[in-house]
């Protein structure tokens, strides 16, 4: 028996069983071209199963003719469950945090039909309420191929292995989809669902989706970890110190989530007390390896260590001038990854604020005045000797570094006097216990001390390039209740002393003697050739003449 279904011309068509489905919208003809249209049914039931034909009457004045089709429409009972072991309770969690939520999903059917599983979110609109901004985060599609969702950063993150799907076999006939977050960020905050779709393939070779469900799982706030990190370094304000006195500073670090789900990079820093360029004490790596920044800080003795969680100490054995300054902790966190790579960037850098370390320095003056001692004139070839007289006032052992320098004599015509800006070249130094480093220029040095407070310097077979300014410059080292010597960052330049050096005598003799004997190779050789150049003339009338 046939029933009216629906018309596009006759609202009095259908028959009683679809009325009310077709004037509520369930039942309608949707046209989609002047000589296409469908039929769209919504809810299907049971007993819409049979066959349906598409009946076209001629409506024109002239007959056409009419035109139908059919086809069989067979309808299976929806046996798509989804079910979920875990709601979120939509406490705020903190940045870096590992989430893990589980879908169950299963269908009975006498057809072959295959499911996909999808996880999505739906974010915070810009009025901050839940609202369209709906993302999937990862799906297993029917043909359980892996796809990451392609909003936001997920691509990049499936990628890198912080997000990941897979499906598990479950209780009786149900299959269960993971989705783990590993490190979760703020962006992932909103409404978390889980997408079931039951698919089919039809004759003509296509997949057609036939039943879907949605379970909420509850709400997600992610806390950003700048919210709840915390960096501060003990004693505060200011530590002052005697000389050779240990220093000791700890760095605590607080609100950076589970201790065995995040690495740190934790760096001590010192700024000088006059100011100047932060440089890196040490640091101690996500690994836990310790390296030091500059010099001074690795041969300073001292150590790094982690005393606990959160808890890293920085100590100076022996504190000296040189290690005052304002101190820092930086601390690097990589939220949720215990083993970061290389070039893996940190989540958040924090800073504490500065800690001043001073030292109380005993009272030390110091002065230095170089000498060029009175002798004959110095010439090219001879022996400089240059002396730096140091004088020291402190109390307790004290010793001297004393450097020697050169300003380059100025080209000929230029002032005399060197620019205050040059520092000029180091050509030797005597340290403060007795080593004495040469630098070389060219030329044969010497430098050592002939007395207390006296030091000197030599420059034998002195050459051209030997001319120009000279100063010396003295540290005092201290020595502290340990025995350490360590340096009081006191110094004193003396003036400059200028060396000038004069032709030898030889060198003079030799230019007459070398312009004399030019002068005579070159009247020989005119005389010569003059000589020979007459000869050759007459030679040649000769000639002429006895052959005429």
């Amino acid at each position: 028996m046939q029933i009216g279904v629906v018309s596009t011309r006759d609202q009095g068509f259908p028959y009683a069983p679809f009325q009310g489905r077709v004037r509520s919208g369930e039942v309608r003809v949707e046209r989609d071209s002047g000589d296409k249209a469908r039929l769209v049914i919504q809810r299907l039931r049971s007993d819409d199963q049979g066959r349906y034909e598409c009946y076209t009457p001629s409506t024109d004045l002239r007959y056409q003719g009419n035109y139908s089709a059919s086809v069989g429409v067979k309808v299976m009972p929806d046996t798509l469950l989804i079910t979920h072991s875990r709601i979120l309770s939509g406490q705020p969690v903190l940045e870096g945090t590992e989430l893990q939520l589980t879908c169950a999903a299963s269908v009975q059917s006498p057809e072959h039909t295959h499911l996909s599983v999808t996880f999505g979110v739906r974010g915070s609109t810009d009025s901050g309420s839940l609202g369209h901004n709906v993302r999937e985060i990862i799906s297993i599609d029917r043909e359980l191929h892996v796809t990451p969702g392609r909003g936001g950063s997920y691509e990049k993150r499936y990628k890198d292995g912080e997000i990941t799907m897979e499906k598990r076999s479950g209780d009786g006939d149900r299959d269960l989809y993971v989705l783990k977050m590993s490190v979760l960020a703020p962006e992932d905050s909103g409404s978390y669902f889980c997408e079931a779709a039951q698919w089919i393939l039809d004759p003509s070779g296509q997949w057609e989706r036939i039943a879907q469900r949605t379970m909420e799982l509850g709400n997600l706030s992610v806390q950003p970890l700048a919210d709840t990190l915390s960096v501060s370094v003990l004693p505060v304000g200011e530590v002052s110190l005697q000389p050779g006195s240990p220093l000791s500073l700890t760095c605590q670090v607080s609100g950076a989530g589970w201790w065995n789900r995040t690495a740190l990079l934790v760096q001590w820093m010192r700024r000088g007390p006059s100011g100047g360029v932060e440089v890196e004490v040490a640091r101690m790596g996500p690994d836990g390896v310790v390296s030091w920044g500059d010099d001074t800080s690795r041969g300073g003795g001292g150590s790094m260590e982690k005393e606990a969680d959160g808890k890293f100490s920085l100590r100076r054995f022996s504190a000296h001038p040189a290690d005052a300054g304002v101190y820092r902790c930086a601390v690097s966190v990589y939220a949720g990854r215990p083993r970061p790579g290389p070039s893996s960037p940190a989540t958040l850098t924090q800073r504490s604020e500065g800690v001043t370390v001073s030292l109380r320095s005993k009272d030390v003056s110091v002065s230095a005045v170089i000498d060029l001692p009175r002798r004959p004139l110095l010439k090219r070839g001879s022996t400089v000797t240059l002396l730096c007289n140091v004088s020291v006032v402190t109390t307790g052992p004290a010793q001297v570094e004393v450097q020697w320098l050169q300003k380059k004599e100025e080209p000929e015509g230029k002032e005399d006097t060197p620019p205050e800006d040059t520092k000029g070249n180091v050509l030797a130094t005597l340290t403060y216990d007795g080593m004495t480093r040469i630098y070389s220029n060219g030329s044969d040095l010497s430098a050592d001390r002939i007395s207390t407070g006296t030091y000197r310097l030599r420059i034998f077979s002195a050459r051209e390039e030997d001319k120009g300014h000279y100063q010396c410059q003295a540290e005092v080292w201290a020595q502290d209740p340990h025995g350490g010597w360590y340096n009081t960052g006191t110094k004193a330049e003396s003036t400059t002393v200028r060396v000038y050096l004069y032709a030898r005598v030889a060198d003079l003799l030799l230019i007459p003697l070398v312009v004399g004997v030019s002068s005579a190779l070159f009247v020989g050789v005119v005389i010569i050739a003059t000589v020979t150049c007459c000869f050759m003339k007459r030679l040649a009338r000769q000639r002429s003449q006895i052959r005429k």
